[in-house]
């Protein structure tokens, strides 16, 4: 039987008492990561309750309903650190990136207690796949919350209307989630399947993960031309 709670506190307290001696970017990423695996902890126990509750077997409970807990949970610590501090938009994509990476690190060293760590490959994979898969989803998250951060203090009159208007926060904040959602949920999927799209499903992730640092470079590249 795994105990995920003690796993959690056997991960999180040390990460914790580093807080202690730390200030600046250093302790926002700690924190947030010790959040992303608290996030972990808690999708856990909601899949399992809604999976009991509707009599959903492991592959439906995978594909339909962990996607949605999943990212409904990790956005609700970022929001909060978004509606509350009102940090700079530079704060929010790495704040995303942490929670995401202390969820995927958590659900690895779950899956590494219950399973073993036997096969090199596979777990190499794994931590290609899963790993980059809530990665991805962080990235696009902080990406939008702080391109709206941005906008809501934009100069341009215009801009600053439009975004500080709520209900178009609300519209590209879900949005977003339901972004994440359909990627999770379409990576779950062809995980499930068997032969060439299995291999897809473990390879998606990292390819998107690519092609936003490509987009970031030439990003900054052009940046960089014009100004």
């Amino acid at each position: 039987m795994t105990y995920i709670e003690n796993i959690f506190l056997c991960l999180a307290l040390p990460m914790l008492l580093s807080l202690l001696f730390t200030s600046g970017s250093p302790r926002r990423f700690t924190l947030f990561v010790v959040l992303g695996m608290a996030t972990c902890l808690l999708s856990a126990y909601v899949s399992s309750f809604f999976m009991g509750r509707h009599q959903c077997s492991a592959v439906t409970t995978a594909i339909e309903i962990a996607p949605v807990c999943e990212e409904i949970l990790k956005l609700l610590p970022l929001l909060l650190y978004f509606l509350i501090f009102e940090p700079d938009s530079h704060k929010l994509t790495p704040a995303a990136i942490g929670i995401a990476v202390g969820f995927a690190t958590f659900e690895n060293v779950c899956y590494l207690t219950e399973n073993g760590a036997g096969s090199f490959v596979f777990l190499l994979i794994r931590g290609m796949s899963a790993g980059a898969l809530h990665l991805v989803c962080g990235i696009l998250t902080g990406l939008a919350l702080a391109y709206v951060s941005a906008f809501r203090r934009a100069n341009d009159l215009a801009l600053a209307y439009v975004f500080r208007r709520p209900w178009l926060t609300c519209t590209g904040t879900v949005g977003i989630l339901g972004v994440c959602m359909v990627l999770h949920g379409i990576y779950n999927l062809l995980i499930t399947a068997d032969g060439f799209w299995q291999m897809v499903g473990y390879f998606f992730p990292s390819a998107i993960i690519v092609t936003l640092f490509a987009a970031r470079l030439l990003h900054r590249g052009r940046h960089t031309v014009f100004h």
